[in-house]
């Protein structure tokens, strides 16, 4: 702690202590406020009902700011606001309990949704839990890592839905759908690999960048980390369950549309092109950038005040785990999917 030598002997001893507790309390109070605001603007559990209220809007407007830019500025200003929530131990247990809690409500009541677009928003904010909960690991790269990648398969999912809205003439009640995979074959495609990256499945973005948050969350042996880690687990049993839901009811589902079946046809142009970039996206960009986000992160420092070797040491520990737990989410995933 930071020593301040202006007086001598006993009373300067003591002005030195009162003037680092009001540091201390100074540093807690702005962590916290910073939290409270994050919280707000990156849709966290008790301030989250904004966010599914907001996709009344277009999609692509929901889109670029719903999975890219908006929602995820809290998370970002937790990231840069680390060196300040370094101080306090027991502020990085509160955001890691928030992110787990919220991953956990917000991904199961995505799986009770029948707007296509609010199962989408729910998916979110469930994936924003997942962000804070590695902020409260200490772990920044990590939470950066998927909010990166997070950006494009989310992305892709909002604009293959808004694909899918357009070619049913603003239909969004996913019960009213149905049998499009033979009518709308491209969107079909491209939303199974945004849906899979969202789900974490080997070797797609959503994999490399998720993976490494669950890992570091099952390698801290303490009990209220182990808590926090099921909840997350469990947010990933339902992120599973309401993507193939919501593929079931849109795609495999006996036709509930009412209107010219002839009507319907695949999206073209513009919309077509930006699909394709983000299916490559989301396909290549995990494995592309991980050791860059990773590995040169931690080196360079660019969040933490923490030494390159402190970083490392909890990196090397969730990667050498037992190989049961890596197989924890892959489990998850195909249990849901059954």
């Amino acid at each position: 702690m930071i020593s301040y030598p202006l007086h001598e002997g006993h009373e300067g001893i003591e002005f030195a202590k009162e003037l680092n507790h009001d540091f201390d309390r100074s540093i807690s109070l702005a962590g916290f406020c910073l939290l409270v605001g994050a919280c707000a603007k990156s849709a966290q559990l008790g301030l989250h009902t904004w966010l599914p209220d907001a996709m009344e809007g277009p999609t692509p407007v929901s889109a670029l700011i719903h999975a890219a830019t908006m929602v995820t500025a809290g998370v970002f200003l937790l990231l840069r606001s680390s060196s300040i929530l370094e101080y306090n131990t027991n502020l990085q247990l509160v955001i890691l309990f928030i992110g787990a809690i919220t991953a956990f409500f917000a991904g199961s009541v995505g799986c009770m949704q029948y707007d296509l677009k609010k199962v989408i928003a729910y998916s979110t904010c469930s994936q924003l839990g997942y962000m804070i909960f590695c902020i409260g690991l200490n772990n920044e790269y990590g939470s950066l890592f998927y909010l990166y990648t997070h950006g494009f398969f989310k992305a892709l999912l909002f604009l293959g839905s808004g694909s899918i809205i357009h070619s049913l003439s603003d239909e969004q009640d996913i019960r009213r759908m149905g049998g499009l995979a033979s009518l709308l074959p491209l969107t079909y495609m491209m939303m199974m690999i945004g849906s899979l990256s969202l789900m974490g499945w080997p070797g797609l973005s959503g994999f490399y960048s998720k993976d490494i948050i669950l890992e570091l969350g099952i390698s801290v042996e303490h009990p209220f980390f182990l808590a926090c880690y099921m909840l997350i687990c469990s947010s990933v049993l339902f992120s599973s369950i309401y993507s193939i839901r919501l593929f079931y009811y849109v795609f495999y589902n006996y036709p509930g549309i009412i209107g010219n079946v002839k009507s319907i046809k695949e999206s073209k142009g513009q919309i077509v092109r930006v699909l394709y970039r983000l299916t490559l996206l989301s396909l290549f960009i995990g494995f592309i950038s991980r050791d860059y986000f990773i590995v040169e992160g931690i080196r360079t420092k660019y969040f933490s005040l923490k030494t390159a070797t402190q970083s490392m040491d909890f990196l090397f520990n969730s990667e050498y785990i037992e190989s049961f737990y890596k197989c924890i989410p892959l489990i998850l995933v195909v249990g849901g999917i059954f």
